[in-house]
């Protein structure tokens, strides 16, 4: 029987779920998560308004409340991730299952739409990738706000060349999930010179006649943090999605 998003969710806390979210939580929309000390909030605001490719925003939470009132009022975010990223000065130093011990009462959490909720949907329209699906950082310069500058990182998934034009009009509905491809075809034109250099790796090489897609990824602001030497941020592992209470038509245009 398919879990609730509740039930998933007290999974996760539990510790009884193993593994990441992808591909497991049905239709239920998944959501990226990054927490900053309210002095740096108002500049990260500002960079997914910029940036609502990359950084498509669901939800900001007020500072102290690790509750998202609006995408699942009964979620804990500080338990309810499968896997946490730590970030100092521009490092990752730990991945963590909670962040209760860190959480401090200056936090402010943003929740960002992830392409791991189109999944489901490009599974029914036939348009199943055939390598998985691949994570890189491309040269494409996302917009600046305060300190927070870097470049954007793309999902990559491989379809038929016939499957192209339907992925392109199913995840076009997701604009609040990273919506359709930000490139389709050639790698290199996004800086991307080997498809081997993943920070996500996918299941190589692309068959013939199969075109490669790449969508923005909520995985960018981690590479931003890098980049820009943000003191303290704490972002989702790449693949454990937070799982909301929404399900993907909820959110998605007509």
């Amino acid at each position: 029987m398919d879990l609730s998003s509740i039930e998933i969710r007290e999974a996760i806390r539990t510790g009884k779920w193993e593994g990441m979210t992808v591909g497991r939580a049905g239709r239920y929309v998944q959501a990226g998560l990054v927490i900053l000390p309210k002095i740096q909030a108002y500049d990260f605001l500002v960079f997914c308004q910029r940036n609502s490719k990359s950084c498509p925003l669901l939800e900001v939470t007020d500072p102290g409340d690790p509750v998202p009132q609006q995408l699942a009022p009964s979620a804990d975010l500080r338990t309810d991730i499968g896997l946490y990223s730590i970030i100092r000065d521009g490092s990752v130093v730990d991945e963590v299952p909670d962040i209760r011990s860190l959480w401090q009462e200056d936090f402010v959490a943003f929740l960002l739409g992830s392409s791991l909720t189109f999944s489901q949907a490009l599974v029914d329209a036939g348009c199943t990738s055939s390598v998985g699906i691949g994570m890189y950082k491309t040269n494409i310069d996302c917009l600046p706000a305060g300190r927070f500058a870097g470049k954007m990182v793309v999902t990559m998934q491989a379809l038929p060349a016939e499957k192209v034009a339907r992925a392109v009009q199913v995840t076009s509905r997701f604009e609040r999930t990273h919506g359709p491809p930000v490139h389709i075809g050639n790698p290199e034109t996004i800086g991307i010179t080997n498809l081997s250099d993943y920070m996500y790796r996918p299941e190589l090489p692309i068959p013939d006649g199969h075109i490669p897609m790449f969508w923005a990824c909520s995985v960018t602001p981690q590479v931003v943090a890098q980049e820009s030497g943000i003191e303290f941020m704490i972002t989702h592992s790449s693949g454990h999605g937070f799982v909301t209470d929404y399900l993907d038509y909820d959110i998605a245009n007509p």
